[in-house]
């Protein structure tokens, strides 16, 4: 990378948690690229998804991609039960579950403590990401000047935790597993059966029709595409998967004692231009759930991706089409 780039560590000591828990000894992995800027109003924060750690968001970031680091100081926060941060495979008494709020609580530690940041010019994520700038929108308003949701929600719908229920419960199954998502070992039969399930939902069923499946990663049949070219996405260990399902399944900018559960109510207290941006064939985050939500904001956007390819339109890293509609569509809002 031809522009600054840094990284640390932030440790949070014991960090009280919105059940009341604590986590303990808590760390957040950073990382940023560009420069602050002397006013400290070029930030941009990017929480990673389900399963990612930073390296895998880098793609967004560069003069050609979504965000240019000749403008804007991005900075990725790791979240919690994502490897990297504090997780259940790097911290004993990992608490049952750590939410949203938790790891957006965290985040503005980081961006006061590290960098000296109060206010942020854009909140950008892509699902359990979406998720997250969702609840800075909605639990810090005065902070965020903008927000793009990129097939994500404010609340994590029933069909939606249908699909984290079966996930859960797959691992569960597993003869590996000691309870509240702990394991023996890793369950590679259940790991099989879990990236399985998952890849019905993550692409949508025209893409199948289509036989992208095969076309898109050479692979000889279905099988061969299952356990050769998805299966091996999922590497984080077990136990961190099944807690950042538990903190998918509970995602909801209206848990908290500043709304009570109403979801309109938070969404109406969101003083950030938002952008909502789902894929038109998204399994987990249709465009119906974000036109409801959109009622209910004061200044935003809905527009939809045109793709086949589903949820994974969101992260189009590789996809021509879908990255150039993002890129145009990011760079649009954040000139606006």
């Amino acid at each position: 990378m031809d522009f600054p780039t840094e990284s640390g560590v932030f440790e949070l000591g014991d960090l009280p948690l919105q059940s009341g828990a604590v986590l303990p000894e808590a760390k957040l992995a950073w990382k940023s690229y560009g420069t602050l800027s002397p006013a400290r109003d070029n930030v941009i924060l990017y929480p990673t998804s389900y399963g990612a750690q930073h390296p895998r968001l880098e793609w967004a970031i560069g003069p050609e991609g979504l965000f240019d680091p000749a403008r804007w100081f991005v900075v990725i926060p790791n979240m919690f039960g994502n490897g990297r941060s504090s997780s259940p495979s790097n911290t004993q008494d990992y608490p049952d579950l750590v939410t949203t709020a938790d790891n957006v609580a965290a985040q503005g530690r980081l961006l006061a403590e590290v960098f000296g940041v109060e206010r942020l010019a854009c909140v950008y994520g892509f699902s359990m990401g979406a998720q997250q700038a969702y609840h800075w929108a909605a639990l810090a308003p005065e902070a965020v000047e903008r927000a793009i949701i990129v097939c994500g929600s404010a609340r994590t719908s029933p069909h939606n935790q249908v699909f984290l229920a079966a996930l859960m419960a797959i691992l569960e199954a597993a003869p590996e597993h000691l309870g509240g998502g702990r394991f023996s070992g890793e369950p590679r039969a259940a790991r099989r059966a879990f990236t399985r399930c998952y890849a019905g939902w993550a692409m949508s069923q025209a893409w199948y029709r289509e036989g992208l499946h095969l076309s898109s990663t050479g692979a000889q049949d279905l099988d061969a595409f299952l356990d050769d070219h998805w299966g091996p996405g999922f590497q984080l260990a077990a136990a961190d998967l099944y807690a950042q399902l538990r903190t998918w399944y509970a995602g909801d900018i209206s848990a908290n004692p500043l709304y009570d559960g109403d979801l309109t109510a938070a969404l109406a207290a969101i003083r950030a231009r938002v952008l909502l941006m789902p894929c038109e064939t998204d399994l987990y985050f249709p465009v119906a759930d974000n036109a409801l939500e959109l009622a209910a904001l004061r200044d935003a956007e809905l527009r939809p991706i045109p793709s086949i390819w589903g949820h994974v339109a969101g992260a189009p890293s590789d996809l021509t089409e879908e990255r150039a509609f993002v890129r145009t569509a990011v760079r649009d809002w954040l000139e606006a």
